[in-house]
């Protein structure tokens, strides 16, 4: 079945035209639970891998936590997303690549207490790709263990909210505030940055943006993906809870918990207090540099 976001509730370039200059697109991506096969888009799912490629593994030290790794030792990486073309064609692949993956050491660093991404770009049709079979780190949080999803990607416009320039957002508050008090629709959880785990348009801050800049030509990085815990919040659900979503009579909170979470947190993410892993990269640069970012409420 398709994810469908509503249509937004109110014409935002009509009456915030200063911020059409800034709409990006994104490509939500709705995992919901599933049994993807090695050769589709998935989230948590499994992943082809060259069989002359060795598994990766992380060699970092790990602070000392409640889900601190068991022994000292490499940990292998566990899948985390797989992104074919095919399903978003947004998305600039690097040379004569077809598939990224995102992978990550589900323990967390001393660089923001979360999980270690890492990323992949493969020539899907390379001879020796197989369904990979990697190795389960013992110890880790379930919480840094996506369950396999199946993804039904969706095309939407993204406006910026932390992102808005600092001249645009003062010139533009009164307004905002005059709306949420005759409407009840924020701009800045209903109107700008879509939720959940996405591809392209803005990351979704919940605090104060943190833009990596390229360690070789300096400029500013690309936001490549967001990896949420959740498909929408307490405040956003109005607007980015997906049609086929929406309960026949209340709303998704007077659902089960059980049944909620399936649409909400289908992987069973938690990243810090509801928060997000932001992947950046560098498209100026041949080797495509890498970055990450991590905030939570």
């Amino acid at each position: 079945m398709a994810r469908t976001t509503p249509p937004r509730p109110l014409d935002v370039e009509a009456l915030f035209p200063e911020v059409a200059g800034h709409r990006r697109t994104a490509v939500r991506l709705h995992p919901r639970l599933g049994e993807p096969s090695a050769r589709e888009s998935s989230v948590g799912g499994p992943l082809l891998w060259p069989q002359s490629e060795p598994w990766p593994h992380c060699e970092d030290d790990h602070p000392d936590t409640a889900f601190s790794p068991p022994a000292q030792g490499p940990i292998p990486l566990v899948p985390v997303l797989q992104l074919f073309a095919a399903d978003v064609p947004d998305l600039d692949f690097p040379g004569a690549t077809d598939l990224l993956q995102v992978l990550w050491c589900p323990f967390d660093h001393e660089d923001g207490y979360v999980p270690r991404p890492e990323i992949r770009w493969w020539d899907s049709s390379l001879s020796d790709l197989r369904a990979a079979d990697p190795p389960r780190p013992a110890g880790a949080d379930d919480d840094y263990l996506p369950d396999p999803c199946v993804l039904h990607p969706e095309r939407v416009t993204d406006y910026p909210n932390w992102d808005l320039p600092e001249d645009v957002a003062k010139a533009l508050d009164a307004r905002f505030e005059r709306l949420e008090e005759e409407t009840g629709w924020s701009y800045w959880y209903h109107l700008s940055v879509s939720d959940g785990i996405k591809v392209g348009g803005y990351p979704t801050w919940t605090q104060d943006p943190d833009w990596p800049s390229c360690p070789a030509c300096r400029t500013r990085m690309e936001h490549l993906l967001t990896i949420n815990s959740s498909e929408f919040d307490g405040e956003s659900w109005r607007t980015w809870l997906p049609a086929e979503d929406t309960p026949a009579t209340g709303t998704v909170w007077d659902l089960p918990y059980e049944q909620r979470a399936e649409i909400q947190r289908a992987p069973g993410l938690m990243l810090g207090d509801m928060g997000g892993i932001y992947l950046f990269e560098c498209t100026s640069c041949p080797d495509r540099p890498f970055a990450y970012r991590a905030d939570c409420s």
